[in-house]
């Protein structure tokens, strides 16, 4: 693992690391935010996963996380969204390819081969993390904004007991049926409909749920509300009588501002499940 970067920062340390991943076969960028608890032993994490065309410093710069997750004694994690450089596959368009990975294994050409996300998030980041630095493995959480909303809320669900709590900024709710999923479904996954179950929340929210705490949290304004889809997990929600809040922010966007103005309510949410 290489060090790009460290710099102190609120009492801890936000650093910038490359490693050489298995799963995405090639290098791959990551920024984690340690607080100053972690120089005297391991400390609860929370996993953020951010959106279309985001890289691993668009969170780490904007979303003003450090500081609450300072006062909260936790640690953050920015991965990057997609494998990158120039042998790996990509597209014209800034929703598919580079930027875009959607936090699935793809098993379509030409994307098989780099674009397993899935895998990167849930197994080999993790090993890398918890090998190289002071991070409980037993006290983790996640959240994540858009596409990385929808990454964060589907990784939740599909490893119960992993994650003590889960919320997400204005995230791609039902991917199987926007066009914020369904192109990159059938690029990523084929036109076989029933491989897309895996990667929905609204689906995944009927099959089976969460199995602790979840705060989600979508701007009135945002301009991509079509694509979003909100009432798809919202009434999910619902009928299963899932616990958590699904909270309307009256005159919001989809913007980074929007993110920032809640993200001290979402540390504070995380840090009540994972230090109980």
């Amino acid at each position: 693992m290489k060090t790009i970067s460290e710099n102190r920062a609120f009492g801890g340390v936000q650093g910038v690391y490359s490693h050489a991943s298995a799963a995405v076969g090639g290098d791959m960028t990551f920024g984690l935010f340690l607080p100053a608890e972690a120089e005297d032993g391991p400390v609860p994490v929370l996993w953020y996963l951010s959106g279309l065309t985001c890289t691993h410093e668009n969170a780490m710069v904007k979303a003003g996380a450090q500081r609450w997750a300072a006062e909260a004694g936790i640690a953050l994690v920015f991965p990057d969204t997609s494998p990158r450089g120039e042998e790996v596959p990509n597209d014209a368009a800034y929703d598919l390819g580079q930027g875009a990975g959607f936090y699935v294994n793809a098993t379509q050409e030409p994307w098989a081969k780099n674009f397993r996300m899935w895998d990167y998030v849930t197994e080999e980041l993790p090993r890398v993390l918890f090998n190289a630095f002071p991070i409980a493995e037993a006290a983790q959480a996640i959240s994540g904004h858009s596409m990385g909303g929808h990454g964060a809320l589907t990784i939740a669900m599909s490893f119960p007991g992993r994650f003590r709590s889960v919320s997400a900024f204005a995230p791609i709710c039902n991917p199987a049926a926007s066009d914020w999923g369904r192109k990159q479904f059938t690029a990523y996954l084929g036109a076989d409909e029933t491989a897309w179950a895996a990667y929905d929340s609204t689906l995944l929210m009927k099959k089976r749920g969460f199995d602790g705490p979840m705060l989600i949290d979508q701007g009135t304004s945002d301009q991509f509300l079509d694509l979003l889809k909100p009432e798809a997990l919202a009434g999910a929600m619902a009928e299963r009588r899932q616990g958590g809040s699904f909270r309307m922010q009256k005159g919001y966007d989809h913007s980074y501002f929007f993110v920032s103005t809640f993200m001290e309510e979402h540390i504070a949410f995380h840090a009540g499940a994972l230090h109980a």
